[in-house]
């Protein structure tokens, strides 16, 4: 351990900041090579954008190009990237976690005055520079303190700059990626088997959480262990895809709907799939097999060359034949990365109608149509399929493995 380097404030009393690296570096999801390529990446956008700092304060960005993801608890958190440091700012709270689990340098600020962070910010950045930052995250009052404690001579946005980065995903990301749909499937098969008329969503739920982490501390032992989490839904909860789970008991006939969330180093992965308990009704029945033919459409259109919009507008069309398209909810599917329910969104990579990006190898997107048929009409509760596709050369791969429709999913 070397010791620490130490700031102190004006009266030499208490650190402002300092070095504390305590231990040795731990594995982190990838090699040192895939931060520098990642960096490599950034410094060139920072090059063309004349950023001198880049300061950022999102977790997805912070873990994207250090490997370290904070958990705030009210802190804020940076990584300052110049071109030739890369620096998180992390609290006292967290000792020598933080130095532990990054690729590059750590500053730990103190909770002695307020605004140490922004001096150890201040301290890697200098003043007067051009200042990089995150317009979708920096708060107005952060945004005050940057400007007073960096005096920049200009800032820049840099998060559509960063999204764009991540979207495209490199081979060591598409194989992280790949082992997290497969974890997915686990949590799958344990929650089909947990389900029972009777059985609470609660207890269904937490045999899919369970069955996920344990899969995950089995491929990554050396990872750390958190995020992780299954929304399991029955009848009416199952309206809307982010709806919590409660302690309704399932009931035969219930419509259900299993989502599966394996988090490995802050990769977020989802399985998503429509179930029935025991038995399935022919109104019900048909409404499930024309969101699993618009599930199947969708998926052979994701492929290089077409457009977000192209897609989603070619499945809008799809459903409006059928008399189906008033019953959708909301895009079609999403890009996959960095991000969970709480941090992240790579919004330039979804199928809408608003967005015009142009699919290309190496995204990692899903396709998850829904439909959700209003309390008492015929068929009534939310349908919803969700595989992960990655976009190759000539089309995709589906790197999902558990069944959709009703073949594999009427159960309990």
């Amino acid at each position: 351990m070397t010791a620490p380097q130490i700031h102190t404030d004006v009266t030499g009393a208490r650190p402002e900041f300092y070095r504390f690296h305590n231990g040795e570096k731990a594995p982190l999801p990838f090699a040192a090579s895939e931060y520098d390529q990642r960096l490599t990446g950034l410094r060139r956008i920072m090059a063309e954008t004349g950023v001198t700092a880049a300061v950022f304060t999102s977790m997805h960005n912070i873990a994207y190009y250090s490997g370290f993801l904070y958990c705030a608890f009210g802190r804020p958190y940076g990584l300052v990237v110049t071109a030739t440091d890369s620096v998180t700012i992390s609290a006292g709270i967290d000792a020598g976690q933080p130095w532990r689990r990054c690729h590059g340098d750590n500053i730990t600020y103190t909770d002695w005055q307020r605004d140490n962070y922004w001096r150890a910010i201040a301290s890697v950045t200098g003043t007067g520079g051009v200042i990089g930052f995150e317009s979708d995250h920096l708060t107005l009052q952060q945004c005050g303190k940057l400007d007073h404690f960096l005096s920049p001579k200009e800032t820049v946005d840099l998060s559509t700059h960063t999204m764009t980065q991540r979207m495209a995903k490199s081979p060591a990301e598409i194989a992280l990626i790949r082992q997290c749909t497969a974890i997915a499937d686990v949590g799958g098969h344990a929650i089909r088997d947990a389900v029972r008329i009777g059985t609470r969503e609660i207890d269904v739920a937490m045999a899919g959480r369970n069955a996920m982490e344990l899969e995950i501390a089995r491929r990554f032992p050396d990872a750390e262990y958190r995020d992780s989490w299954v929304w399991f839904q029955s009848g009416l909860n199952t309206d809307g895809a982010h709806n919590p789970v409660t302690s309704r008991q399932l009931q035969s006939g219930d419509i259900l709907s299993l989502n599966t969330f394996p988090m490995v180093s802050a990769y977020y992965v989802a399985l998503e799939r429509t179930m029935f308990a025991a038995e399935v009704d022919a109104a019900s029945l048909a409404i499930w097999q024309a969101n699993v033919a618009a599930h199947e459409y969708g998926m052979s259109l994701l492929k290089p060359g077409i457009s977000c919009a192209e897609v989603t507008h070619r499945i809008n069309a799809f459903l409006a034949e059928r008399d189906l398209l008033q019953y959708r909810t909301f895009g079609y599917g999403h890009s996959f990365g960095i991000l969970s329910h709480y941090y992240g969104r790579e919004a330039g990579l979804e199928l809408r109608e608003d967005i015009d990006t142009v699919l290309k190898p190496g995204m990692v997107i899903s396709m998850e149509p829904m439909l959700t048929i209003p309390q008492g009409q015929p068929g009534a509760g939310g349908y919803r399929e969700h595989d992960v596709l990655v976009i190759t050369e000539n089309g995709n791969e589906n790197i999902t493995g558990y069944p959709y429709g009703p073949d594999f999913n009427v159960v309990g």
